[in-house]
């Protein structure tokens, strides 16, 4: 049974690996996290593109709309300094960890074990993010 429960969340346990790498010695430089929040939903639109799910217009649209959110978190993130642009890049992470669970739970747009892998990434980090800030 144990064995069987791993095998079926591999991509939990591979992101948590990922995860405690990335941020074993500190967090990564600020930019760096910030640009990831922007290439998160360009990955997104490239499995949906691959897929075929984007050729519905409201499924586009959505993606599309998550892209300009992240993107503008981004860009927030870069215009703050200190404490207040780690803040909102956690709250970004955490926010796509949340849009993960939404593409997980109606398995369209991305497979289901990307979004599984992306969300413990992107909870954990969000996590991680503000116990080292």
């Amino acid at each position: 049974m144990t064995i069987r429960f791993l095998a079926h969340r591999w991509p939990t346990l591979l992101a948590l690996a990922l995860t405690l790498v990335t941020f074993v010695d500190g967090a990564p430089p600020t930019g760096f996290l910030a640009a990831l929040l922007v290439v998160m939903p360009l990955c997104y639109l490239g499995f949906g593109a691959a897929r075929g799910e984007l050729r519905d217009r409201r499924t586009l649209a959505v993606q599309l709309a998550g892209l300009v959110v992240f993107c503008a978190a981004a860009a927030l993130v870069l215009s703050l300094d200190g404490r207040p642009a780690l803040y909102v890049l956690a709250a970004g992470w955490l926010a796509h960890g949340l849009w993960d669970l939404v593409h997980h739970r109606s398995g369209r747009v991305v497979p289901r074990a990307w979004s599984e892998w992306c969300g413990v990434v992107d909870t954990s980090g969000a996590l991680a993010i503000l116990l080292l800030a």
